[in-house]
């Protein structure tokens, strides 16, 4: 109790040395959006006079390959608006128009397209903002950012118009986007903005706010001002009904049975104030949402997995950005829909219905309310549980914030098969994040503490965490507790009885001429270590790396690492049906080399490549992951991945050659009808797995879904698991 004691009292003064840092909130060029009264007709043109009498916004800074200087292709951009819509039009100069672009489909990505974005940072928070982009051929992609600008949900849409005519020397966007779809404070004469580009075709990346290279692109630290020639009104965003129907067929092979059910539900979106939605869905369903990737995983821990589904989306991070992304994260909300049958295989547990509130109480208050009911499923003994978080969050400073949470799953139900202790989990939870206005200075810092049936006095997590991130160097601190008895039922938490301290130095350079845009050599020094064992160093990994950005956008890393794992337990990473597992209770020390490279991605044919070679515990492990793209621009996208794992161990432990294979191909017949087919195939899982998505967007936010799935056992080759649905969803305002 006393080293316990001890790891408290340091993670509480690590805190105390960065809380009383206070930083003001600049930005370093404004613009005037112009108010209007006239009609604008999108057609990507800017021929309308009025967009004469606006104020331009000009000189771009170059991002990438260099930061000092001003970027070789102009970009110029405009605001209007009007009592209804916000307008942008943009001209992008070009060194021809041979522009690359993956595809038409919505919600693009900009690494290998085109495109101009732009940052809303509505709430003037330098946390969250609304983006916004657009490619040369009018395609367009929308999300939140949150974190500072760290993290992008593109699953997030709203109702919004672009149109984009392209030149031999430059390509002009024409973007219309209703108030009604936006967020912010009644009678607001400003908000924080940002203009950027991805210059692809060129290797340049572009900001009208000039950025350290050593920050991100999308970092909200760095923004203009959008001044309004007279103040916004109120945030009127309608009352949206989103109801669904669908019908699904399957065949289980396995058992040989035969299901079809005919499925009806929907959501609803109702604004609350100027900066709050109230989200409700009964009966959801998401068969049609994106099936993850498979993965091998070689480790003795959980991997996490992305949320995809829309109705967690919207201001997610007022749920999900607490604790520490790799060691504790006290509500992940993949844990909702999802239940262990009594083979303990992971199954859809059904969703009855759920309300979601969050948004902004003022601007420095946000709230977060989620309370979703899951049904009962006797036959593989899982119980209907009620899952509840309650969030609050304070800015302060700056861009940092204070946050608050309730976590609370519980059942009511009071079935033979539960098990007394899971009756009900709880976590309340403070957390400090910290971002200075430069975002030079970053941190977290947090103290947890669950409670459920015949908890003790332990029950505690905890972080402290700071980096110093400047041009030059970047510095990071880390040091991490999980108690061995803490539970977060609805979290994701691979370790516990953990003291993890990490060091990590950087240090980066930036030639003047040649190849290389920048460089950078790193150090990683990772420990772990179990309190409840006298501290015993249970594992450490020690790395020394090397990357390289290129000019042309390709790019090179060479990573050497020592590794030391202390099996508490057998363990067989081969995860071979009746092989003999590497022994517990002993430690080993190994050591491995690894390269990654990826191509430059103007070119029409892509690839990447990540190689690593060395020791495995006591024995050998060769990896090789490979993959290759083509795009038919601007029609189709295909993808091939290659993920191979040999594992070489002495007898009378068992050997493993561990394939993956990826084939993905995306066809967009037009901007609104989209097909997307995933082939997956995996020896360790025994499967042959086919995604097949059609979709039609015959309205705003409204598609006609025909999905096909289809899964194979591959040894022996035998159908194991067949399905197809017709999902129809409508997006109604009222």
């Amino acid at each position: 109790m006393i080293r316990k004691k001890h790891i408290y009292t340091s993670i509480l003064v690590w805190c105390c040395c960065l809380s009383s840092l206070v930083w003001a909130q600049t930005t370093s060029k404004s613009l005037s959006a112009h108010y209007i009264t006239e009609t604008i007709t999108l057609d990507g043109n800017l021929d309308e006079s009025v967009w004469e009498k606006a104020e331009s916004g000009q000189n771009f800074w170059q991002f990438f390959p260099s930061d000092s200087v001003l970027a070789s292709y102009p970009t110029r951009f405009k605001v209007l608006y009007s009592e209804t819509t916000l307008y942008v039009g943009i001209r992008a100069e070009s060194i021809d128009g041979n522009y690359v672009v993956s595809s038409l489909r919505r919600d693009f990505g900009a690494r290998t397209n085109d495109n101009v974005s732009l940052l809303f940072d509505t709430f003037s928070d330098g946390q969250t903002a609304f983006f916004f982009g657009v490619t040369p051929y009018g395609v367009r992609r929308e999300g939140l950012v949150t974190s500072g600008g760290s993290d992008f949900n593109n699953t997030w849409d709203i109702k919004w118009q672009a149109e984009a005519q392209r030149f031999d020397d430059h390509y002009t966007v024409e973007i219309a986007i209703p108030l009604t779809s936006l967020k912010f404070i009644e009678g607001a004469t400003s908000w924080r903005m940002r203009c950027y580009r991805w210059n692809i075709q060129s290797s340049e990346q572009s900001t009208w706010v000039r950025i350290p290279i050593n920050q991100q692109l999308s970092s909200l630290a760095y923004m203009g001002e959008l001044k309004f020639e007279k103040p916004l009104g109120r945030s009127r965003t309608p009352l949206a009904l989103i109801p669904y129907i669908n019908t699904l067929v399957d065949k289980d092979y396995a058992i040989d049975e035969s299901d079809f059910n005919f499925k009806a539900g929907g959501d609803a979106k109702v604004a609350v104030g100027d900066g709050m939605n109230l989200d409700v869905t009964v009966n959801p369903d998401f068969s049609n949402v994106e099936v993850d990737d498979i993965f091998t995983n070689l480790s003795r821990f959980e991997i996490r997995l992305p949320e995809k589904r829309q109705f967690f989306i919207d201001n997610n991070d007022l749920f999900a950005n607490y604790g520490s992304q790799r060691d504790n994260i006290p509500f992940f909300s993949r844990r909702i829909g999802l239940a262990r049958n009594l083979e303990g295989d992971l199954i859809e547990n059904q969703i009855t219905g759920g309300v979601r509130l969050s948004g902004k109480l003022d601007p420095t208050w946000r709230l977060g309310f989620l309370n979703i009911q899951t049904d009962s499923d006797p036959g593989n003994e899982i119980s209907s549980f009620n899952n509840m978080m309650l969030a609050f969050q304070k800015k302060v400073f700056a861009r940092s914030n204070l946050g608050l949470f309730w976590v609370n799953k519980q059942t009511f139900s009071d079935e033979e098969f539960l098990d007394p202790n899971d009756r009900y989990n709880r976590v309340v939870g403070v957390d400090f994040d910290l971002a200075s206005s430069d975002n030079i200075w970053q941190g977290n810092f947090f103290l947890h503490k669950s409670f459920q049936p015949g908890d003790n006095s332990g029950n505690i997590s905890a972080q402290a965490n700071t980096a110093y991130d400047s041009r030059d160097w970047r510095v990071s601190l880390d040091f991490v507790y999980v108690d061995e008895e803490y539970r977060a039922d609805l979290g994701f938490v691979p370790r516990k009885d953990i003291f993890k301290t990490g060091q990590s130095f950087r240090r980066r350079f930036y030639p003047k001429s040649g190849k290389i845009s920048n460089h950078s050599a790193s150090l990683l020094f990772l420990n772990w270590w179990r309190p409840n064992l006298d501290f015993k160093n249970a594992d450490y990994l020690y790395q020394i790396s090397w990357e390289a950005a290129f000019a042309n956008q390709s790019s090179v890393e060479i990573q050497l690492e020592h590794n030391y794992t202390f099996l508490f337990n057998d363990f067989d990473p081969t995860r071979t049906d009746g092989a003999v597992p590497i022994p517990g209770n002993q430690g080993y020390t190994f050591n491995q080399v690894e390269i990654e490279y990826g191509s430059n991605p103007t070119r029409l044919l892509t690839f990447a490549t990540e190689m690593s070679i060395g020791q495995f515990f006591n024995g050998q492990q060769y990896s090789i992951e490979a993959g290759l793209g083509y795009r038919f621009q601007p029609w189709a996208n295909l993808n091939l991945g290659l993920n191979y794992d040999g594992i070489r161990l002495p007898d009378p432990y068992a050997d493993a050659d561990i394939w993956l294979v990826t084939s993905r191909a995306e066809i967009t017949f037009s901007k609104s009808i989209f097909w997307n087919t995933l082939i997956q195939y995996s020896n360790q899982r025994n499967n042959l797995g086919i995604n097949s998505r059609l979709q039609w967007r015959f309205a705003p936010l409204s598609d006609l879904f025909l999905v096909y799935n289809d899964n194979y056992f591959t040894n022996p080759y035998s159908p194991r698991f067949r399905s197809i649905n017709l999902k129809l969803t409508y997006w109604l305002n009222l």
